[in-house]
C-alpha cells in the first residue's frame, strides 16, 4: 500500500502546519537521523539533552524526503534543501501516531492488551499471554523483556522501558502478517508520557499498582500517576473493531483505584480484582504459600478455579488475578465457557520461567538464593514479605540492592529504611550508578538503613562493588538463610558513566556460590585476591 506524507500527517489528532509538497514515502519514520532510509520521514523533536533539529541536515543527505519538527519553518529552512517540512507541538507525541501509519494501523487488525503499573507489568503481560496461548489463541507480546511473535522472540533493550514508537507498531505489523489476533503490550509511564503506544489502537487497559517511582522524570507523583491513567484515555478514544468492548481493568487493594475508575468513564466495562475485597469481580481465596509455588481459589465471573501459580508472593497472586481478567477480557466470547475455563490453570501451571523474577539459583548449596526486579521501595518491600513467608524458622533474609543514579533520589532513602526494617542484613551495593558519585548514594541509602535501627557491621553492609557484594551476602549466609540479589533481575548491563558494562546479576550469584565473585564492574579491584574480601568468621 503506497502512502504519501499526507496520509501520515491526517493520523495525528493535533493541529500541525500543512506541508509545501506531498511526496510518496517508502521508507520508515524515525526520530534518529542516522537511521533515515532513502524514501523515509525524520522527527525532529527537542529532547533532554539534545536538539533533533540540528539532524535534519544530516537525515536529508541520507534520504528523508519529508521532515516533521517543532520548530518554525523559518528557523530550520536552510537545512531543508527544500524538501516539505510539517509543524508540530510536541514531536513526542506525533512520532507514535505517524508510525502508525507508515505501518497500516496495525493494531486495528488485533485485540490489543496495554498493562501498565509501577509494578509487576512484565508478570501480569506474561501470564496474560499465556493464558491466551492455552486457548488457542494466535498471539503475540510485546514486553520490556522481548518481542514474541509466533516462535521468533527479539530482546527489547538492556533497560526497562516500551520500545520507541516506531519499533512497536513494526512488532505490531509482523504479529498481523504472522496470522496474530492477540497483542499484550507491556506499556511503561515513561513509553506512555513519551508517546511510544501512541497509535496503538487499545481494547483492555491494565493497572496494576502506583507507587513510589520515576519521579526524577515526571517531577511529582501525581505527575507520574497521571501518565499511567493517559493508558485508559487512549483506550477509551481508540479504533473499535467489531463487537470486542473497551474494558478497564483496574487493581482494587491500590489506592489509586478511584483516580483509575474516573478515567475509566466511558468505558465499556470496568473490572476490578484483588486479593481482600470479596464483592470484588475476581477475588482470590484460600491462598496458601509454599517455597516452590503458591496456589489460591480464583472466585469471580468465571465461576470457582482452583489455580496453582509455580511463582512466589502475594504481590503474584495480584499479578495472576490481572493476568487472568485481562485474558478473559480479550476473550470476552469465552469468557463463561469451558475453553477459557480449562486455560486459565493450564496457562498458569505451564508459565516459563520469568527472567529475573524470584529467580532461584542452586548451586548446591546450603541456603536459598534468588535474583529479583526488585528496584521501586514497594517491589522490594513485596520481595522481602515473600522470602519471610517462605523463610525456615531460624533463618535470616540477607538483601544485596541499591538505587539507581541520575534517577529518583527518593527511593534511595526509601528503599534503604525498608531494607533496614524488613531484611535481617542488609547489602548496599551499586546499581547503574551513572554520572553520579557511587559512594553518595550509598552514603544516602545507609543514613536511611540505618535510620529504621541498621547497624554497621551486623545487620547493615556497603559496598560498592556488585560482584563483591553478593559474594560477602553468600559468604554470610547459613542454612535456612535466604540471599536476594534484587534490583537487576534480567538486565544484562550495569552503566558506570555514560558506558554499559555487561552484567548479570544471575551470573554473579551463580559464580558467588561457587566461591568467586564475579569482578567484571569498573568497581572492582584489579587485581584481586578472593582472601582479600570480607569473610565470614568460621
Amino acid at each position: 500500500m503506497s502512502r504519501t506524507f499526507s496520509d501520515l500527517l491526517s493520523a495525528l489528532p493535533f493541529e500541525f502546519s500543512a506541508p509545501a509538497a506531498n511526496p510518496p514515502i517508502t521508507a520508515p519514520v524515525t526520530e534518529n537521523a542516522r537511521e533515515v532510509k532513502r524514501g523515509g520521514v525524520f522527527v525532529a523533536r527537542q529532547g533532554r539533552s539534545a536538539d533533533g533539529h540540528r539532524y535534519i541536515g544530516q537525515a536529508v543527505a541520507n534520504g528523508a524526503v519529508a521532515i516533521v519538527g517543532e520548530r518554525p519553518i523559518e528557523v530550520v529552512e536552510a537545512d531543508l534543501q527544500g524538501i516539505p517540512y510539517a509543524q508540530v507541538t510536541d514531536g513526542y507525541q506525533a512520532f507514535g501516531y505517524l508510525a502508525a501509519a507508515y505501518e497500516g494501523f496495525p493494531s486495528r487488525r488485533l485485540v490489543v492488551i496495554a498493562i501498565t503499573g509501577t509494578d509487576g507489568k512484565t508478570t501480569t503481560s506474561t501470564i496474560a499471554y499465556n493464558i491466551l496461548k492455552a486457548a488457542g489463541v494466535n498471539v503475540g507480546l510485546i514486553s520490556t523483556v522481548s518481542a514474541v511473535i509466533g516462535d521468533t522472540e527479539v530482546p527489547t533493550g538492556l533497560h526497562v522501558t516500551t520500545p520507541p514508537a516506531h519499533e512497536v507498531q513494526h512488532y505490531l505489523r509482523q504479529m498481523v502478517e504472522s496470522g496474530m489476533t492477540h497483542c499484550v503490550l507491556e506499556a511503561t509511564s515513561f513509553g506512555i508520557d513519551q508517546g511510544r503506544i501512541n497509535g496503538v489502537d487499545i481494547d483492555v487497559a491494565v493497572m496494576t499498582n502506583v507507587t513510589h517511582e520515576h519521579l526524577d522524570w515526571h517531577g511529582s507523583w501525581e505527575n507520574y500517576r497521571d501518565a499511567k491513567r493517559k493508558l485508559f484515555t487512549l483506550m477509551k478514544d481508540s479504533y473499535r473493531k467489531g463487537q470486542q468492548p473497551k474494558i478497564a481493568v483496574i487493581n482494587a487493594d491500590d489506592p489509586s483505584a478511584p483516580e483509575f475508575a474516573e478515567s475509566s468513564i466511558g468505558a465499556d466495562y470496568m473490572m476490578l480484582y484483588s486479593l481482600n475485597q470479596a464483592d470484588a469481580d475476581f477475588y482470590a481465596d484460600r491462598i496458601h504459600y509454599t517455597p516452590a509455588y503458591t496456589s489460591f481459589m480464583l472466585r469471580g465471573n468465571a465461576g470457582d478455579i482452583p489455580v496453582r501459580l509455580p511463582m512466589l508472593g502475594a504481590y503474584n497472586v495480584s499479578n495472576a488475578l490481572a493476568g487472568i481478567i485481562a485474558a478473559i477480557s480479550a476473550m470476552p466470547q469465552l469468557a463463561n465457557q469451558q475453553r477459557m475455563i480449562n486455560a486459565i490453570p493450564q496457562g498458569i501451571a505451564d508459565l516459563p520461567l520469568i527472567p529475573g523474577r524470584m529467580e532461584r539459583i542452586d548451586e548446591g548449596q546450603t541456603f536459598a538464593a534468588y535474583v529479583d526486579f526488585a528496584h521501586t521501595p514497594n517491589a522490594l518491600l513485596r520481595t522481602l514479605e515473600t522470602a519471610r513467608l517462605i523463610l525456615p524458622e531460624g533463618g535470616r533474609v540477607i538483601a544485596v540492592f541499591g538505587s539507581a543514579g541520575l534517577r529518583d533520589r527518593e527511593k534511595r532513602r526509601l528503599m534503604a529504611e525498608i531494607g533496614g526494617e524488613h531484611a535481617d542484613i542488609s547489602v548496599l551495593t551499586a546499581e547503574d550508578p551513572r554520572t553520579e558519585s557511587l559512594l553518595g548514594i550509598l552514603d544516602e541509602m545507609a543514613a536511611g538503613a540505618r535510620s529504621k535501627g541498621a547497624v554497621d557491621g551486623e545487620s547493615l553492609f556497603i559496598e560498592p562493588d556488585r560482584g563483591r557484594a553478593i559474594f560477602m551476602a553468600c559468604q554470610m549466609a547459613q542454612a535456612k538463610d535466604i540471599v536476594l540479589a534484587c534490583g537487576k533481575g534480567h538486565e544484562q548491563s550495569m552503566c558506570f558513566g555514560k558506558i554499559e558494562h555487561a552484567w548479570d546479576d544471575r551470573d554473579a550469584l551463580r559464580s558467588a556460590l561457587r566461591g568467586q565473585p564475579l569482578l567484571t564492574l569498573p568497581s572492582a579491584p584489579a587485581p584481586y585476591d578472593v582472601r582479600e574480601l570480607w569473610l565470614r568468621d568460621e
